[in-house]
């Protein structure tokens, strides 16, 4: 029986189901065959409370990429609700990165599951594509970036962000990274003096 995601959770349910997550993330990048009972232990539930959320490593795997895409995905409503579409643009390009070096870990189980590697095939691709194009819009309507930039222009600039080691110093190449695509949108903006 499939768990009911979309039912309200009581709050210790809803942490346990969080931590399983976080833990499961991380487990998952290390080592795609990592037991079960291992990322349920270092979460701190028991096996029933870990199989009643995730009843096999299919439905485990699925999840912890959903609930990364759904975070990306709402950082870019909640940038653009609080900060200048530029700025909101560049700090999820960070949040971007960081997901990338994570799905780089995640990706052999999700091979494992999906079967393919082509990112468009992945689940939630097109909720990314959506986000990057309601920021690059915003930025449009703002000037702040150069016309006519497409989602499709965007994925490619950034594309470096998935050769990025986790096992180094990502996040400093990221930043310099990602600055410098940010200031290839900025050159002539027509919102710049």
């Amino acid at each position: 029986m499939e768990p009911r995601n979309d039912a309200p959770q009581r709050s210790d349910a809803q942490r346990n189901r969080e931590r399983i997550l976080a833990v499961a993330l991380a487990e998952l990048s290390h080592a795609p065959d990592v037991p079960l009972s291992t990322i349920a232990r270092k979460a701190g539930v028991g096996q029933g409370t870990f199989y009643r959320n995730f009843p096999n490593r299919e439905a485990l795997v699925l999840e912890v990429h959903r609930h990364e895409v759904r975070l990306l995905t709402e950082a870019a409503r909640k940038l653009l609700e609080t900060r200048p579409p530029d700025q909101a643009l560049r700090e999820w390009m960070d949040q971007l990165a960081r997901f990338a070096v994570a799905k780089v870990g995640l990706s052999g189980a999700m091979r494992q599951i999906v079967g393919t590697t082509d990112a468009a095939a992945q689940p939630g691709y097109a909720l990314v594509v959506e986000a990057i194009e309601a920021l690059l819009a915003a930025n449009h309507e703002a000037g702040t970036i150069r016309p006519g930039v497409t989602a499709d222009d965007f994925i490619l600039a950034i594309a470096g962000v998935w050769q990025l080691d986790g096992r180094g110093d990502w996040e400093a190449q990221a930043t310099r990274l990602l600055d410098l695509v940010m200031d290839g949108l900025r050159a002539g903006a027509p919102g710049r003096g």
